[in-house]
């Protein structure tokens, strides 16, 4: 639950400042009066395709059973893990000027008076968060019996009216809750996630025996942090703690970090 509550609280927090930059920009000019309509319908647009990607993954799960939906719920915490990462690194390369980028194409749509393209900019950027927050939901176990149907619509609901609030906050500005903090501090929640989730699927991939534990465990660290228990087990999701893990899935979170922490100074030494 927590981390349904997490997700939909992030993305929907993302989503929302998209949104708003869009409406705060028809806002401010004249021309952008007529472009609203259009905004809301690309708005619209954007949570019908989450929509329908929603519908049909659901089809496929009805359609699988056996070992076909192991493997189908495997390659999704998979997925989910690696987009959850690209998004991190996506956001801290163009989260400085994603407003610019925004209302430049909103300027371009309304000098050629191509309100059209209003509604293709909100589909795609609220569809692009609708999109991943469906898929990371997946990911981390919608498609599993752990959680009742009404828990989980619970925690979605309470992300997103949380999402608001942090908005609003966001908007009146401060030190403590400054859109800088914010995202560093959901962005590594997000990474920890990521983690969690590919800890999952290599945990699963073991237990197929598709790969070898190497020792297993490694240590035994339950004395401290159980995570069959209430709170070790939302750690664990959450960050994909093991308190018997196999050398297997210590090499693989410590490569995972690696890369995580390496990859921008690579990339800085290349540029």
């Amino acid at each position: 639950m927590g981390n349904t509550l997490f997700i939909v609280w992030r993305e929907s927090v993302e989503g929302i400042l998209v949104v708003g930059i869009l409406y705060a920009w028809l806002k401010a000019h004249p021309e952008g009066a007529r472009g609203m309509r259009y905004l809301w319908g690309g708005v619209a647009a954007g949570l019908g395709l989450a929509g329908l990607l929603a519908l049909a993954m659901l089809g496929v799960y009805s359609s699988l059973d056996g070992e076909a939906l192991d493997y189908f719920q495997l390659g999704m915490m998979l997925v989910a893990a690696g987009l959850i990462t690209q998004m991190v690194f996506w956001m801290r390369k163009h989260g400085r000027a994603l407003k610019n980028e925004l209302e430049a194409g909103l300027e371009r749509a309304a000098g050629e008076a191509n309100w059209i393209g209003v509604s293709v900019i909100a589909a795609l950027a609220v569809g692009r968060e609708s999109a991943e927050t469906v898929i990371f939901l997946y990911g981390n176990g919608m498609g599993q019996q752990g959680m009742a149907f009404a828990q989980f619509l619970g925690a979605a609901v309470l992300g997103f009216v949380l999402a608001l609030l942090t908005f609003w906050l966001l908007v009146k500005g401060g030190r403590t809750l400054s859109w800088k903090n914010f995202f560093r501090i959901s962005e590594t929640l997000l990474l920890l996630l990521a983690a969690g989730l590919l800890v999952g699927g290599v945990e699963k991939m073991i237990g197929y025996d598709w790969i070898p534990a190497l020792a297993d465990p490694v240590w035994d660290s339950s004395f401290l942090l159980d995570d069959n228990a209430t709170v070790g087990n939302l750690v664990a999701t959450l960050t994909g703690y093991r308190a018997h893990p196999a050398l297997t899935l210590v090499l693989v979170y410590a490569a995972y970090w690696a890369l995580v922490l390496g990859w921008p100074r690579v990339r800085q030494q290349a540029a």
